[in-house]
């Protein structure tokens, strides 16, 4: 890293950390650039499961968007009218998400419709409980609440 003269730790520049892609992009050096590296020296690669190798997991994180994170967390997860939607349900693992329900006497609707109007009113500011574009408000009208 390079510190910008006078600025202090604060204002670091990533030296060395980052390659422009072909597409004309800033990306961080990861996995697939150094994998793309030893192919061009001609190098080898390592025996899956030899010291030193990517590890399946390694692998599968590299290969998801913006760096690992799932789709349930980035925008092409999320319902615009709220909640999930199919991809981002299926990218969740720490459990089974299903669909939002509309349905009246519903046990699940009742139970989330209770647990979000509380956070609503806790856990919020006003100027987000007012808004009818929060990701909170979309998501209890998803549920009908």
């Amino acid at each position: 890293m390079i510190a910008l003269k006078g600025h202090g730790r604060a204002y670091m520049r990533a030296g060395g950390k980052t390659h422009v892609t072909k597409a004309g992009k800033v990306a961080k050096k990861g996995l697939w650039y150094n994998i793309a590296q030893k192919k061009k020296r001609g190098e080898k690669m390592r025996k899956k499961g030899a010291k030193g190798a990517p590890t399946e997991k390694a692998i599968q994180r590299s290969q998801l968007k913006n760096g690992g994170s799932a789709a349930w967390t980035r925008k092409e997860g999320k319902n615009p009218s709220g909640g999930l939607n199919a991809k981002g349900r299926a990218s969740y693992t720490k459990g089974t998400l299903k669909a939002p329900s509309k349905k009246v006497g519903n046990p699940r609707r009742a139970s989330f419709c209770a647990r979000m109007g509380g956070m609503k009113k806790k856990l919020t500011s006003a100027k987000t409980a007012r808004d009818p574009n929060s990701r909170i408000n979309k998501s209890l009208r998803a549920w009908n609440c």
